[in-house]
């Protein structure tokens, strides 16, 4: 219990909230490598997936990939990249390896999200007249976005956990206490560190949750219509009522 108090009173230290390495400063650089990284994995991986979703292809394919890349040690990915790479590329390794660590999540969601509606909601669609863009635009994406947003959500805190190896590299971001502390044996730094790190990924998670939340059409959301034919039964025995 003493070591959370020590934790605590290190974060709330004069020291951490200066300098080069002050506490703002390192949530900035995790929250860009984490935004930057998901928005590159995004550019790739959602118009693969809706791809899959819409036409029923490849989806095999897009499994054993995902597997594949969720197997990948993602320190020994960035290691063997920043090798691989130089020096002075060791943003572009930490970059290209939080990238590969999100690209499954949004892919999954992705084709998940179009995979599980109704084909009888598409055929619908399209016996009103919409033509195959329209269907996928109007139909599929909006009904799927639930789905997307969730696999976008999992992705950011896949790598919000993840980025904490950036310290390794001298990238900074949350990872730097932690990095930092081990070798020093200072363990309220270290339990500090891993405490920013899971507040920033809870504060996330709640987010995303009710952007998820956000995502469902309202017609689709449990309980809208049940409320609906509440508020229908209410307002006819009142109807009734007054007409007595």
């Amino acid at each position: 219990m003493n070591l959370f108090a020590e934790a605590f009173a290190w974060m709330l230290a004069p020291e951490q909230w200066t300098g080069n390495y002050a506490l703002p400063k390192l949530l900035a650089e995790h929250l860009a490598l984490t935004a930057i990284s998901v928005l590159i994995a995004a550019v790739i991986a959602v118009p693969i997936g809706w791809l899959i979703g819409h036409t029923g292809k490849g989806r095999e394919i897009a499994v054993a990939v995902s597997g594949a890349a969720r197997a990948i040690p993602a320190f020994g990915l960035m290691i063997l990249l920043v090798l691989l790479l130089g020096v002075l590329r060791i943003p572009e390794a930490a970059v290209i390896t939080f990238v590969l660590l999100a690209i499954p999540s949004l892919l999954a969601g992705a084709y998940t999200g179009l995979e599980a509606i109704d084909r009888r909601i598409i055929d619908a669609a399209k016996a009103m007249g919409m033509t195959s863009w329209q269907v996928f635009w109007k139909v599929e994406v909006r009904l799927g976005l639930p789905l997307l947003v969730g696999g976008i959500r999992s992705a950011l805190l896949q790598v919000i956990a993840t980025v904490t190896i950036a310290a390794y590299v001298n990238l900074g971001g949350l990872g730097w206490p932690i990095i930092q502390g081990i070798p020093l044996q200072k363990f309220d730094q270290v339990l500090a560190g891993a405490i920013l790190v899971a507040a920033l990924a809870l504060v996330v998670d709640l987010l995303l949750a009710a952007a998820q939340h956000a995502a469902v059409p309202k017609g689709l959301r449990t309980g809208s219509a049940p409320k609906r034919r509440e508020r229908a039964r209410s307002q006819a025995a009142a109807s009734a009522t007054a007409t007595a």
